[in-house]
């Protein structure tokens, strides 16, 4: 075999829900391979909770015991070799700040890349469908409007309706098309309002909306943040600030 440079190991805090942290793991090591060729693969250090105590504190409102745990986790991947951290979900978002605080690595923040397409398809109006809290929170909102970019969001009984379709069947692992059918008629609604695109702001969603079931340009964290933590593993750690 030929000698080959030495990339960039990425700590993965995930397992919320497991269901969309399988896609981080194939996507990345995908964007790799195809990259470099052969049996090239992504150094990866996958940390994977258990999200049913993680969805007690959200619904709990304990988002500090959330923060705690997961930092913990985070200082665990970092010495374990990780030089670049990710948080393969949106809503834990809210934790970003004890989390990034808590290690000497840069973690990757899942809004970047995303805010960076849009800005590349000159749009500052997006629809954003995520969990409730990513929804009526500010945590989300806040890093796309430092960057001049409007979130419209759905009314409040389709919030419900998203959360609901994301936490009881797709991060179950129910895909329903009845379900699709909502989220489109959502976007049809938050398009009449001005939105000039949609982000799929859950790392699950995409398992049930494509590209082909929007008229909307697409935007789905889960790739984006994928490709990005692919060139953090490609052109080393630097590339994550």
């Amino acid at each position: 075999m030929s000698s080959t440079s030495p990339l960039s190991t990425i700590g993965l805090l995930g397992g919320m829900s497991w269901e969309s942290s399988a896609v981080y793991y194939q996507q990345i090591n995908q964007h790799v391979r195809a990259a470099l060729g052969g049996l090239h693969s992504a150094p990866m250090i996958l940390d994977s909770v258990d999200f049913a105590q993680m969805a007690a504190w959200q619904q709990a409102g304990e988002w500090d015991k959330a923060a705690a745990h997961l930092s913990q986790r985070a200082q665990a991947l970092e010495t374990a070799g990780a030089t670049c951290i990710a948080i393969a979900t949106n809503t834990m978002h809210k934790v970003y700040d004890d989390i990034a605080r808590s290690v000497n690595v840069p973690v990757l923040h899942i809004a970047q890349p995303t805010i960076a397409a849009l800005e590349q398809a000159g749009i500052q109006r997006t629809a954003f469908l995520g969990t409730r809290y990513s929804m009526e929170q500010d945590f989300i909102r806040r890093v796309f409007e430092q960057s001049g970019i409007t979130l419209l969001m759905p009314d409040t009984a389709d919030k419900a309706l998203v959360h609901d379709i994301i936490f009881n069947e797709l991060c179950q692992g129910t895909v329903n098309p009845s379900s699709r059918a909502q989220l489109q008629r959502i976007i049809t609604d938050l398009a009449a309002q001005g939105a000039q695109g949609v982000v799929l702001g859950c790392t699950e969603i995409g398992l049930l909306l494509g590209e082909n079931d929007v008229k909307l340009p697409m935007f789905d964290t889960t790739p984006l943040h994928t490709k990005a933590l692919a060139d953090v593993v490609l052109n080393g750690a630097h590339h994550a600030h």
